[in-house]
């Protein structure tokens, strides 16, 4: 396959981010194949919800919204989320026709000939007009480092990796993080566990009510401000706090969610505090999120000095070639719902302005 393949535009990856663009992109008039391509590493349709623990069911996911064109009905609430969201985004991708490719490893994105932009592949090149970048976070596992933690004997995993409580069974389990993945490990483990920890770099906050539209703009706000500023995104979860339902208010009141601060070190046989506090474990489980997986983009020389790249709506800055989606405010569903519709819009835009004008 060394024949460089000529599109208007490829989108790389398939989870909500990158479907919710190739559907617009279709409705407005491009073929898949023909005009586009979406190219995605996963073996099977559901991007990283397929990769969820099994006790993570549909009923515990924090506010999946359907992509555009297609209802997620009468899905039950205690099957697991993995298999809910894989059965509908297959379904998704067939009634769309959208014709993904995987599994494709995109290795590098690079500047091509003539303008367009070199997409290179494990499966070959593509050749394009303009890049939907829709790679999400799950590949990037964040694994923070303290001193110490090459000396212990126990086992490390990251939430990327969990699989459920039962392989806890007589542990005693250090859980690291303050998201939502973080709380639900610890009421998930807290009946099979030995004993079980919960450390956090910041106090938790949670949310009481309803999270209505005005705060979820708010939140997103924050986040793309930060964007704007060329800075790394935190999640939009960070700063909307964890929502105080029954299976929480429980956890606090049982002591299961009994926030610890950060531990200082790590020793051969657990955690350990200055003040000479210590917690003897066997498991150190890491919920501490996940980063933008956007390595392939490094040729493109898109980051900005803090870190980040700095995007306008989904456009980033640097190269209006380029477009996030799922990145930064865009992260939850319903907003990677919109950055798809908003990255196809600005793409027609720049393509149309870019045909040549006949004689």
């Amino acid at each position: 396959m060394d024949a460089t393949r000529e599109v208007e535009v490829v989108v790389i990856g398939a989870g909500q981010a990158g479907l919710a663009a190739a559907y617009h992109l279709r409705r407005t008039g491009f073929e898949p194949d023909r005009d586009f391509v979406v190219l995605d590493h996963s073996p099977g349709p559901g991007g990283a919800w397929q990769f969820r623990w099994p006790s993570l069911t549909y009923g515990k996911v924090h506010g999946m919204h359907a992509l555009p064109g297609m209802e997620l009905t009468d899905a039950d609430p205690a099957r697991p989320s993995a298999e809910v969201i894989r059965e509908y985004f297959d379904r998704y991708e067939r009634t769309f026709g959208l014709r993904v490719r995987r599994p494709v490893d995109v290795r590098a994105v690079r500047e091509g000939d003539g303008g367009r932009l070199r997409v290179e592949t494990a499966e070959g090149v593509w050749s394009t007009r303009a890049l939907i970048n829709a790679t999400g976070t799950w590949d990037r596992p964040f694994w923070p480092r303290y001193p110490g933690q090459d000396t212990f004997r126990g086992r490390q995993l990251h939430t990327a990796r969990y699989a459920g409580p039962e392989e806890f069974a007589g542990r005693r389990v250090v859980v690291v993080g303050g998201g939502a993945s973080g709380t639900q490990h610890l009421l998930e483990l807290a009946p099979y566990a030995a004993a079980t920890t919960w450390v956090t770099r910041r106090p938790p906050v949670f949310r009481e009510g309803p999270f209505d539209q005005e705060a979820g703009r708010a939140a997103v706000a924050l986040v793309e401000e930060r964007v704007r500023r060329g800075l790394p995104p935190r999640s939009v979860v960070s700063v909307t706090g964890l929502p105080l339902n029954d299976a929480v208010r429980q956890g606090l009141a049982n002591g299961v969610l009994d926030r610890r601060p950060m531990f200082h070190r790590i020793t051969p046989d657990g955690v350990e505090w200055d003040d000479g506090r210590r917690v003897d474990a066997d498991v150190i489980l890491w919920a501490t999120g996940f980063r933008a997986a956007l390595e392939h983009l490094v040729p493109l020389r898109l980051r900005e000095p803090g870190g980040g790249i700095r995007v306008e709506g989904t456009r980033a800055v640097a190269d209006p070639r380029i477009h996030l989606v799922g990145y930064g405010p865009s992260a939850s569903t319903i907003g990677a719902n919109r950055a798809g519709r908003a990255a196809v819009r600005d793409i027609r835009r720049l393509l149309a302005e870019e045909e040549p004008v006949a004689a």
